[in-house]
């Protein structure tokens, strides 16, 4: 069953080709911030390392709505220092938003990030950002994504991905340059169009897949992750899935659904959603939350192993 009412997506961009102040121009035109607030120029990045260096991390979490869609955003690490929150946010999504600089076209990292997401079939919508750019070279960025896709063992389906133009700055998107459009509703249009619903059934067994945790002095552990099937309510007892095939039974002291870069609390959440669950002590990464008589755990997220590559060249030095 795909549930036509969500989108979830993440947005994979090499540092500095514009992906926060990207999101940061969907939260304003969707009405998650009046355009006259204060929000600061990075609004995604919260860690004080993220705003001196202007990188992203951790995976971030939003959600905006669009003709009556919840849009969940996950906004990826542009590293491959980081590559199990990559791969944590990927196993969340349903597509993905593959932004490239109009002049420097795809780098290294963003050769990473994508190469993970082909890998689980996501489907891929590429934004070409920074039109404005006095060396701007479209059609030539444009064949070298085409050729990253094809180096990367892309499917035909996968390469067939419709193409977005934007001035992230000004918050503007065109189909086509000449479309005349002075917003990012071509934008919203595309991930609606291309981005699938997930596969979930409000009535099968819940399974709740933690991907990312954080911590609250009020309420406590948060686990955030998507339901991938069953609702989460309030008052009930679940099993918490551990590794080890260890299982106990746990209760919620908070459930929240994301509402712009808040957590709203709520009473039920649905499946396909990528919600936070709070007061589980001792819940990890990779756990599952299920039903508590019939649990069904999910396969644990696999992060690749730390690597470490060194070049050992001949020393050609005149002395």
């Amino acid at each position: 069953m795909i549930k036509s009412n969500i989108r979830n997506i993440a947005i994979i961009a090499h540092v500095d080709h514009g992906k926060t102040t990207l999101v940061d121009g969907l939260l304003k035109q969707s009405g998650t911030f009046r355009e006259n607030q204060a929000t600061g120029e990075r609004i995604m990045d919260s860690m004080d390392l993220e705003r001196e260096r202007g990188i992203t991390i951790m995976a971030k979490n939003t959600a905006i709505w669009h003709d009556g869609v919840k849009i969940n955003i996950v906004d990826t690490p542009g590293h491959a220092d980081f590559g199990g929150e990559v791969e944590r946010a990927i196993s969340m999504v349903d597509g993905a938003l593959l932004l490239v600089d109009a002049s420097e076209g795809p780098l290294p990292q963003t050769r990473f990030v994508l190469k993970k997401a082909l890998a689980v079939n996501l489907p891929i919508i590429l934004v070409i950002n920074k039109i404005d750019r006095s060396d701007a070279r479209l059609q030539e960025v444009i064949n070298e994504v085409y050729d990253l896709f094809i180096d990367l063992d892309a499917n035909e389906h996968q390469i067939e991905f419709p193409i977005i133009y934007t001035n992230a700055k000004i918050g503007v998107a065109h189909r086509k340059l000449d479309d005349g459009s002075q917003n990012l509703a071509p934008l919203f249009g595309t991930i609606l169009q291309t981005i699938p619903g997930p596969h979930a059934d409000d009535a099968a067994t819940p399974q709740f897949l933690v991907t990312n945790l954080d911590y609250d002095d009020y309420v406590g552990q948060l686990a955030i992750g998507r339901v991938k099937h069953g609702k989460l309510e309030m008052g009930k007892t679940y099993a918490l899935c551990a590794e080890g095939n260890r299982i106990s039974q746990v209760k919620f002291s908070a459930l929240y659904n994301f509402k712009g870069l808040q957590r709203i609390q709520v009473d039920t959440v649905e499946s396909g959603d990528i919600v936070v669950v709070a007061g589980v002590e001792g819940i990890r990464i990779g756990d599952t939350i299920s039903d508590a008589e019939n649990p069904k755990p999910l396969p644990r997220i696999h992060v690749d192993e730390p690597t470490v590559a060194m070049i050992f060249s001949v020393n050609n030095s005149p002395f």
